[in-house]
Order: structure tokens, then C-alpha cells, then sequence
């Protein structure tokens, strides 16, 4: 199973986005493409400019928009190499990623289930990769490769799942406040969001606690909460829209076409770029990479590369040791 695939079936029961409501995100992303390929697009003469349907390019969505294609059919984007949208295309082209991923399918995981995530960050340029299962009422955890005990090693088997097990722990975490939620509390914290970005990214402000830093900027925070927020493995589909209309309202905030993610897989990225250092302590280009059809999460850099990460693979299985 495509571990991607997941995130891009879409409910049968959802309409698809009102096509009124997309008409004029469409006709701006549609004009701002024309004009780019009148300015730069001399060495591809044979290129059309076609209204695509969904998954169709690099930006393609259930509600269609205009992607350049060669006339034989395939894709050009290989040979186009990265472009940096306009403020204007930017916004729409993430409102056409809100509306698609309203469709995605909203299931909450069984009790029993465990969320898979394989994650790959980088050290000083070489790959290190590591796996986590997560039970979904928070009662189990398992690794690998395994963390070394204190003491005596010389039996250690890195290669070794190691699974734990514990008590049921949510109702404590609730009454204390405790921010390390289950997978299932965290889950139905996104879920109760309300739609409204604005709105959504206050409640997150309020009750999401990565903490204040003195001096930073709303949109400074707002950047460092999605940033976080991402890297959830399951999110509802509304918080997942709500995201992407959020990130359309940071200054600054650009998306471009045609990039590759910490792993070379295609992608589009979203980012913002701080000339000095943020309160934070974050300087440089920060850059958040999506699937360029389903809108699945797959990586991140931060501060202009120094700190580099991705999602390999992810899912839902029924044991630890599973892979999707």
C-alpha cells in the first residue's frame, strides 16, 4: 500500500467544492501561468495550456486547474524546474489545496490501532531514518531501531522492536493538563476546531502550548504552530483545510511548483523566508513540502537547511511491527 494513497481517497458522500466559489482562484491561477509562460516559456513552443482534472500536474486538484503539458501528453514539469508563485497565485493555489483536501476521508482510527510513522532526518547531510507505532488511546508505543537500556548492552539488539505498554493515561493527562495527548485526544482537539482560520489558529494559540516567546510576532507563531501541527500524523479534514488557508494569510508566506522534498520525491513547497533571526532563533528560508496531488505532509526545512526532515511512509495498522 501507498502510504500516500491513504490521505487522497476522497468521500463518495462530500460534493465537490462549489465550482462559483473556485471560479475566481482558478481564472487568477489560470492568467498568472499564462503570463509566466508568455515571459519564460519561449524555449518549449510546442507547450499547451490545458484546463487539467483532478491529480493532473503539479498543482491539480478535484477542481481543476490549468497545467502546462507538452503536446504529446506528457508532463512537462520535469524540464520547468522550481517556480516561486506570485503573493496573488500563492493564495489561491492554497485555497485549491483547502478545498481539496476537505474531500479526504475523516476516519478516526479503533482504539486498538496503532499510527504508523517512518521518519527520515538528516545529519549533517547523511539520512537517519527511524520507525514509531503509536496506539491510538495512548496505552502503547514501539520502536525502532530499539533505545539502548541503561547498563550492561552487550545483548542489545538495536534491530529488535521494542514495545511498551502502560496504563490508560488520558483522563490524567486531561485533569492535569498535561500537553503530551494521545494520539485519539490530540486528534479530537484538532476535530473541534472551528473552520474559520482565524479562529482556528486562536484556539491553537491558546490551547496547542508549544509556548510563547517574548518579542515574536503573530505570524511568527502562527508559522511555528503549523509547522508543529504538521507533523501529526492524522489530522482532520477541516483542520487540514483550515491549515492551508491559514498559511495563505502569513505575509510573506510563498508556494512554489515543481520542487523536490528532503527524500527527491516531487513536491510543492510553501514557505516563508525571515532576513534576521525570529525570537525563535529561526533565520533564513523555512519551507514546509506537500504531495502535489494528495496535499500529504512529507518534510520540512528550517533555517535555509540546517535542519532538514521528512515523512517516508505513514499509516494505520493493526499491530506494532506493521507496516501500512
Amino acid at each position: 500500500m501507498n502510504e500516500l494513497s491513504a490521505l487522497s481517497g476522497l468521500r463518495d458522500d462530500v460534493p465537490l467544492p462549489d465550482v462559483d466559489r473556485l471560479a475566481a482562484p482558478r481564472t487568477r491561477l489560470t492568467a498568472a501561468f499564462r503570463q509566466e509562460t508568455r515571459r519564460g516559456r519561449a524555449a518549449f513552443p510546442n507547450r499547451r495550456m490545458i484546463l487539467a482534472g483532478a491529480a493532473a500536474g503539479a498543482l491539480a486538484m478535484a477542481a481543476g486547474i490549468v497545467a502546462t503539458l507538452p503536446e504529446d501528453g506528457t508532463r512537462a514539469s520535469a524540464g520547468q524546474g522550481p517556480r516561486v508563485l506570485s503573493a496573488g497565485a500563492s493564495a489561491d493555489a492554497l485555497e485549491l489545496a483547502a478545498a481539496t483536501v476537505e474531500k479526504h476521508d475523516g476516519t478516526e482510527p479503533g482504539p486498538k490501532q496503532w499510527v504508523y510513522d517512518k521518519s527520515t532526518v538528516f545529519v549533517q547531510g547523511k539520512p537517519q531514518s527511524s520507525e514509531e507505532w503509536s496506539r491510538w488511546d495512548g496505552t502503547g508505543h514501539a520502536s525502532l531501531p530499539g533505545i539502548p537500556p541503561a547498563g550492561d548492552i552487550s545483548d542489545f539488539d538495536p534491530d529488535e522492536l521494542q514495545v511498551w505498554y502502560g496504563p490508560n493515561q488520558e483522563a490524567r493527562w486531561k485533569e492535569e493538563g498535561y500537553d503530551d495527548r494521545s494520539q485519539r485526544q490530540f486528534y479530537r482537539f484538532l476535530a473541534s476546531l472551528p473552520s474559520d482560520p482565524g479562529r482556528m489558529m486562536k484556539r491553537i494559540r491558546q490551547e496547542h502550548a508549544i509556548g510563547s516567546i517574548k518579542g515574536e510576532t503573530r505570524a511568527q507563531r502562527d508559522w511555528r504552530e503549523i509547522d508543529v501541527l504538521y507533523r501529526s500524523v492524522l489530522i482532520p479534514p477541516n483542520v487540514q483545510a483550515g491549515l492551508f488557508r491559514a498559511l495563505a494569510k502569513i505575509p510573506g508566506a510563498r508556494v512554489a511548483t515543481g520542487v523536490k522534498d528532503p527524500l527527491g520525491r516531487a513536491a510543492i513547497g510553501v514557505s516563508v523566508t525571515y532576513a534576521e533571526k525570529t525570537p525563535s532563533g529561526w533565520q533564513g528560508k523555512q519551507e514546509i513540502f506537500f504531495d502535489p496531488e494528495s496535499y500529504a505532509y512529507l518534510g520540512q526545512t528550517r533555517n535555509d537547511g540546517k535542519i532538514v526532515s521528512a515523512r517516508a511512509a505513514w499509516g494505520v495498522v493493526n499491530k506494532p511491527g506493521a507496516r501500512p
